[in-house]
């Protein structure tokens, strides 16, 4: 199975550095890797960087999800702005836990009306949620219109894991694809994610899957 084709590599820790941030989109363009990762303030470089040989993808109120609706759309759009090709957007899950459902419902609408023509991916945080929130957490995702529902965020107690990707695999019913990330570490997890459904991959370990590290 060709994965590369299939990876956001993440670039995202607040160690990395300029020059790690340059060697890390030399080897993606290298090996084909689908799209990069990145925090906001590097979304112009890793633009300018990638020479339109790798989509470029911006976190948005990462990790936590925290900021306000309106903080959230005009970082959303100051991304678009600066070359981002998508969206990982942090769903706000305090809130989401509090039962202020309809703030979260009108929060990610706002962004989806702002940002129609990318490719958006909502972060659920399924290490947080119960069954039935991320039954509800994946409807508001589709409500929204947005285009992906992603697991995690990689900074919560767990990451991907099997039964939530093939549970949003089933519920997505074709409106939503699922990018499983979080704790990716070896070819074998991404193939096997793959095999369930899943579409996108994101993942920091991208070298040492592809074997080049």
């Amino acid at each position: 199975m060709d994965i590369n084709s299939y990876i956001d590599h993440s670039v995202l820790k607040p160690s990395q550095t300029l020059r790690d941030l340059e060697e890390h989109i030399g080897r993606c363009i290298e090996l084909g890797v689908y799209a990069v990762c990145v925090n906001p303030f590097w979304v112009k470089k890793a633009t300018e960087l990638s020479g339109g040989k790798l989509k470029v993808c911006s976190v948005i109120s990462f990790p936590f999800g925290l900021d306000t609706k309106e903080q959230k759309v005009l970082q959303a759009l100051r991304a678009l702005e600066d070359g981002a090709h998508e969206l990982d957007i942090v769903m706000n899950i305090s809130a989401f836990k509090s039962g202020l459902t309809k703030y979260v419902a009108e929060e990610l609408k706002a962004i989806g009306r702002h940002t129609k023509g990318y490719t958006r991916k909502l972060i659920i945080e399924t290490a947080y949620l119960s069954h039935e929130e991320k039954k509800l957490a994946l409807e508001l995702a589709v409500d929204a219109g947005f285009e992906f529902v992603k697991t995690s965020t990689g900074y919560a107690p767990a990451g991907a894991r099997e039964e939530d990707v093939k549970l949003l695999v089933e519920l997505s019913k074709g409106r939503i694809k699922v990018k499983a990330s979080g704790g990716i570490r070896t070819a074998e997890q991404a193939e096997r994610f793959l095999k369930m459904g899943a579409e996108r991959i994101g993942t920091s370990h991208t070298f040492s899957i592809l074997k080049r590290e």
